[in-house]
């Protein structure tokens, strides 16, 4: 499994359940790494999607503990077993967790690959996940040249999780 977000200078990732900023190169990163594959998320993520509802291209997997959640385009389990059993028919690098930050930080040590988005700046974030960079099992593997746009600079980091 991989992990896909965009974090800034102290690790934040949302704000008022949104995301930090608009960053079209950024999206269209998201994109090309996701779509035909499965993704992971959290109720809370998928509200915050356009129309609330699965990202069209892709299978959506949302854990919640809710018996009776339904949402268009989007496969509902209910526990960290049930989701290994869904995940257990793909091949790692096509299941990308995609949020929130609770599934961030419970899941992203079981990743293989981290790709993450790193803005350059504090965006005055509300929610955070875990400082990978700070993690021994993981390294960075790549890093792009840096990108601004709406002002705002970033770059594509790759972690990777260290051979044993």
């Amino acid at each position: 499994m991989n992990l896909i977000v965009a974090a800034d200078s102290k690790w934040g990732i949302g704000k008022n359940g949104g995301l930090l900023a608009d960053l079209p190169t950024d999206m269209k990163y998201f994109r090309e790494h996701t779509e035909g594959k499965a993704v992971v998320m959290g109720r809370k993520t998928l509200e915050s999607l356009p129309g609330r509802k699965g990202l069209p291209k892709r299978v959506n997997y949302v854990l919640t503990t809710n018996p009776d959640f339904k949402a268009e385009r989007c496969i509902a389990v209910h526990s960290e077993d049930e989701l290994w059993d869904a995940l257990s028919r793909y091949e790692p690098d096509d299941v990308w967790l995609i949020g929130g930050a609770s599934l961030f930080n419970w899941f992203y040590s079981m990743c293989e690959r981290l790709y993450v988005t790193k803005i350059d700046a504090d965006l005055d974030a509300d929610t955070f996940i875990e400082n990978f960079d700070e993690d021994p099992d993981f390294e960075i593997i790549s890093e792009s040249e840096p990108v601004t746009e709406n002002g705002i600079t970033y770059r594509f980091r790759v972690y990777q999780r260290k051979a044993d």
